[in-house]
């Protein structure tokens, strides 16, 4: 009776051994499938996959988009505008992004950026000269700039430098050439503390 008893305890031990080896097993197989079949995400700039609006991932500024106005508003309001056609899973627009909010960064409060996504164009066979389909070349991205006047002074596709759209801005607010002035920069938040002080 004494040796069933010790036969029994031995009997129970070995199936809870093999069953914590068996779950360890099914935990590890798990694991390892969850690793070969989940990708993770991964945001790139030099790839066409979509991973967001491109100017909060790729410029870190959310307030591109949407824009302020529309075209035939900043039109009305004889504004200038920049234009730029883009889409959100394009290499070529994720690193032109980057210029677009340079363009901001310097002529945002007196001209209206607008970004337009291309996905949202509406479909139709003809645009008005008010609607941004009127000027989309189909190749992205693509500049267009407008002066105070309504009319195109640039309309170009491709990685445009910003040195080509600030010529075109000083010519539209009349400001000195690049060649005849100072490099465009920002003040820092501390030199306007520093003003402010005085």
């Amino acid at each position: 009776m004494r040796c069933m008893k010790w036969d029994l305890k031995n009997i129970l031990q070995s199936i809870i051994t093999d069953w914590r080896q068996f779950l360890s097993k099914c935990l590890l197989v798990t694991a390892c499938l969850y690793c070969l079949i989940i990708q993770p995400a991964q945001a790139g700039i030099n790839d066409d996959r979509f991973d967001g609006n491109i100017f909060v991932v790729y410029a870190g500024n959310g307030s591109l988009v949407p824009p302020r106005e529309n075209l035939p508003t900043a039109l009305k309001e004889h504004k200038p505008v920049f234009m730029m056609f883009y889409i959100d899973d394009s290499k070529d627009c994720k690193q032109y992004a980057i210029t677009t909010d340079r363009v901001q960064e310097f002529y945002g409060r007196p001209a209206e950026i607008i970004p337009v996504n291309v996905d949202l164009i509406p479909q139709k066979d003809k645009y008005e000269p008010t609607e941004p389909g009127y000027y989309y070349s189909g190749k992205v991205p693509q500049v267009v700039v407008f002066n105070t006047e309504g009319k195109v002074v640039l309309n170009k596709t491709g990685q445009v430098p910003f040195e080509e759209i600030d010529d075109k801005f000083r010519e539209i607010f009349d400001l000195l050439p690049r060649t005849e002035s100072a490099e465009l920069k920002r003040r820092s938040f501390n030199e306007f503390s520093s003003e402010l002080a005085k």
